[in-house]
This record gives C-alpha cells, structure tokens and sequence, in this order.
C-alpha cells in the first residue's frame, strides 16, 4: 500500500532534525521511501491525506507504561495511602491479584485505544496479574496486534506471591521473549549473551552525549508489532536467587530488564538495611543492567548508582506524573544527563498523551531546582531524542524520525504555527503550542489507524467499553 502525506509542516525528528514546509511524506510497503518537495509527487496514484494547516511528526513512544491499571479508573474502594508502600499495598497489590486474563485483554485494549487518540504509536509495558500469569502477555498481545500499535511486553516477576506464582512469573517472560524473537534473534544470542552484565566492545561506546544505539538489520521490517524485555517488579519483592534466575534466563535470551528503581526512599533504606548495597549496586551485582535494560524512576539514586547506569548504558525511564501523584520526588534528570545517563520518557500509566506528561516533566524539573531556567531542553530530548534510542533496542527499528528507511509511523497534529517555526524552536512549539493541539491521524507502518479524528479500525468501540465496564464492575467487588 502507498501513502502520501502533503500540505503539512514536517518535523523530522532525528539526530538531523528538521522542519520542512512544502514538502510531501511517501510511504510505501509500510517504510518512509521519500520526503521531497510536493511537486516531485504529481503522478502519485495512490493514498492521499491533506495535511494542510497540520504539522507531520514521528509518532511518539511511551517507555514505561503498565496497561493494567485502566480497571484503576474510578475505583473508590481502597484506604489511604501515607506513604508509597502504602499505596501498593492499598491499591496496585490488590488490584493486579484481582485480574483475569480477560482483565489483562480489556485492560490493554482500553489503554492502546487511547494511545492512538494521543499520537502514541510505541509502547513499553510493564504488566503484572499474579492469579492469571500464565498466558496473560498473550493476551496484550493480541490487543496490540488488533489496534496495530506497537509494544513491548514483559511480566512483572516478584517474590511477594510466594514461589509459586514467582515461577510462573519466569516462565511466563520467558515463553513470551521467545514467542517475540525470529530465527536471526536466536542466531545472534550467543554474541549477545552476557552483555547485560558488562558492556564491552566498541560497539556499546558512549561518546560525549551521545548514545550508541545497537546494531542494526541491513533491511529494516517495518512489520514486527511486538518485542519482549524480562519484566522485574523492583529489588525489594525479589530475592537474590530469583535474580540470579532471572539474570541467567535473560542473559542466556539474549535480552534486556525492565524493573522499578529507587521510585521511593524506602527501596533504598530496604536494600541497604537487608543486602548492604544500593538498589543500583545489587541489579549491577546480578547482571540485570545494561544497554537493553530499563531502569524506571530512579527518583533516589546517587552519583555512584549514577555512573554505574551510565558505564552500563542502561535506559532511566522518568515518570513524573506518577512522582508527584505518588509524593515520591522529582528524579534529577539535568544531573543525569550531566552523568551521560540515556534518559527518556514514560507515564507509568497515569496518561497515554506523551505531551501532557512532557510538559509536566518540564514544570517538575524547574520546581525542583527552583530554577525556572533549569531542564526545558533535557526533558524535551528525553521526549524526542532518547525515547527512540530506548525503543530502537528492543524493536532494532529506527523508530521516532521520518527519514527514508524509517517505519512510517506518523502523526498528524492540528497546528497552524502563528509564530515561526524553525528547527532551532521547534522545542518551545512542541511544549506550549503542539501540545494543546488535537490530534487528528495516527499511523503506524503505513497503516491509517485514525483519520480526521476517527479510527479507523474494524473494532465495535462501543461494545469494548460496555464489557470493559462489566469486568471493571466485576473486578471491584472481587476487591
């Protein structure tokens, strides 16, 4: 299928970024095949979408989510929280041992509905339902195959179920990366086993502020919807031969972690007072860290915890929303990125619009330092820049740019710049202009998934949310 984007205002994205006006997007067996002046495309017969008065944007990726929190919504019965431990123990702990697989498939489903409406194509999810673990990441999955979106899934391994359902939190990730991986993957398991545990090699080199992304294919396939990561719930749930399980299962995968990290103090007063390290020390000591691996929150970590996720090119994912609704503290991403720590940008589900949570990731960045001059250009790059380097890892695609060779994976925003828009701003009008926009098409390899604001898919929205409000019904009495 052919696609033709014209009449928009493009922003490429990427290393190069740009801002090209009167030019047209192709897209073509779901690849970018040309950006070009308009009247290079005057013969072009197939699909075209006016993007007059809109601006043309990379689809934006979300890189920590958790998709079965949408029963959350509405939910009254729980007691106060007084702190974050708390919070887990009265709400999440309760809510996510209360799922069905069913749950897990409406829950995606609902969340990935959204994330189209908000222009987010790539999602990394982090999902837990210790009474339904087994087959509940196929589940998700087929929600993403069926809303043509992309994600990254993984099952969020604990011991606080008991040994049971930890083992089956094993099994389950690990059935579920090698349903991700292609004959290629396997074949290039054993060079890749082993560099979670220490970087080596030129190929992992960071060089001033720049990341190295991971090898990629000569040809990229723009098709593949899904990739796996190992899921971890956080250092204080998992016992030390879990980790060691784990580390092992990954490492012999070939693949990376995604765990929560120091999102409270108390995760560190626990790791100090029960393992005699730091959170970031003890995943190091296991394996659990590197160029694959997500480490989310990290609000409390020091300047050694600091220089271990940098030398390890581990990926900080910031969730600030979630921060400040949790009253846990704002991460310093200036300083980390002073550290040449690869930070980037999730919602931890509190919202599926990327650009909401940027702006409040802004705001957050200027209380904490008390400096309203302080962390604009850091958090937008977290957005724009390091997001896709973090995605690329796990999906070996070049996702968030709209370059040739680039999966067409496009969004469409209502916004008429009525000041200049150059590439050298483009930050300020992404942060106070684009962000209050609507946006009106999202597409995701070339597909249309919603067009002049309506999806566009073979989906009975109307009968999803009345079953959705049936099992969320359900699922609060079972509270």
């Amino acid at each position: 299928m052919s696609l033709l984007i014209e009449n928009g205002t493009v922003l490429t994205g990427g290393k190069a970024a740009a801002v090209l006006t009167g030019h047209s997007v192709l897209i073509e067996n779901g690849c970018i095949t040309s950006i070009a002046p308009k009247n290079r495309f005057k013969r072009f017969a197939g699909k075209r979408i006016d993007a007059t008065r809109k601006v043309v944007t990379p689809g934006f990726i979300n890189a920590h989510t958790h998709f079965y929190s949408t029963f959350a919504r509405g939910l009254t019965k729980t007691k106060p929280a007084g702190n974050f431990v708390d919070v887990l123990k009265n709400l999440w702990w309760r809510l996510d041992s209360a799922l069905s697989t069913e749950d897990c498939y409406y829950s995606a489903l609902i969340a990935l509905l959204d994330s189209i409406r908000h222009g987010t194509t790539t999602l990394i999810d982090h999902h837990a339902s210790p009474q339904a673990v087994r087959g509940s990441l196929p589940a998700i999955e087929k929600a993403v195959k069926q809303t043509g979106l992309r994600a990254c899934l993984c099952y969020e391994l604990s011991d606080r179920d008991g040994a049971r359902i930890s083992k089956e939190g094993l099994e389950e990730n690990v059935a579920f990366i090698r349903r991700c991986q292609k004959p290629e993957d396997r074949r290039r398991r054993a060079e890749d086993r082993g560099q979670n545990s220490a970087v080596q090699g030129s190929r992992f080199k960071v060089q001033g502020s720049k990341f190295a992304a991971l090898p990629q294919p000569s040809t990229l396939n723009p098709q593949p919807t899904t990739s796996a990561l190992f899921g971890l719930h956080a250092a204080f749930t998992l016992k030390d031969a879990t980790l060691e399980k784990a580390a092992a299962l990954g490492q012999e995968l070939g693949t990376g972690f995604h765990i929560h990290v120091a999102e409270a103090e108390s995760d560190q007063q626990y790791s100090q007072q029960k393992h005699h390290l730091r959170v970031v020390e003890r995943l190091h000591k296991f394996g659990i860290l590197g160029p694959r691996s997500i480490a989310a929150h990290c609000v409390h970590v020091n300047r050694r915890e600091l220089d271990i996720l940098s030398r390890t090119q581990t990926a900080v994912v910031h969730n600030p929303q979630s921060n400040l609704n949790n009253a846990v503290g704002i991460a310093d991403v200036v300083f980390m990125a002073k550290r040449n720590v690869l930070v980037g940008l999730g919602t931890d589900a509190m919202t599926t619009n990327m650009l909401e949570e940027l702006r409040v990731a802004v705001w957050a960045q200027h209380l904490r330092a008390q400096d309203p001059s302080v962390g604009f250009s850091e958090v937008v790059s977290a957005l724009i820049f390091n997001n896709p380097i973090i995605a690329e890892r796990t999906f070996n695609l070049s996702l968030g740019e709209l370059r040739e060779g680039c999966p067409g994976d496009v969004v469409l925003i209502d916004y008429d710049p009525p000041t200049p828009l150059e590439a050298d701003n483009s930050f300020g009008h992404i942060v106070f202009g684009m962000s209050q926009a609507a946006v009106d098409t999202t597409i995701v390899g070339g597909r249309v998934l919603m067009e002049n604001k309506r999806l566009t898919l073979d989906l009975d929205e109307p009968r999803i949310n009345a079953r959705a409000r049936e099992l969320a019904a359900m699922l609060w009495k079972r509270l």
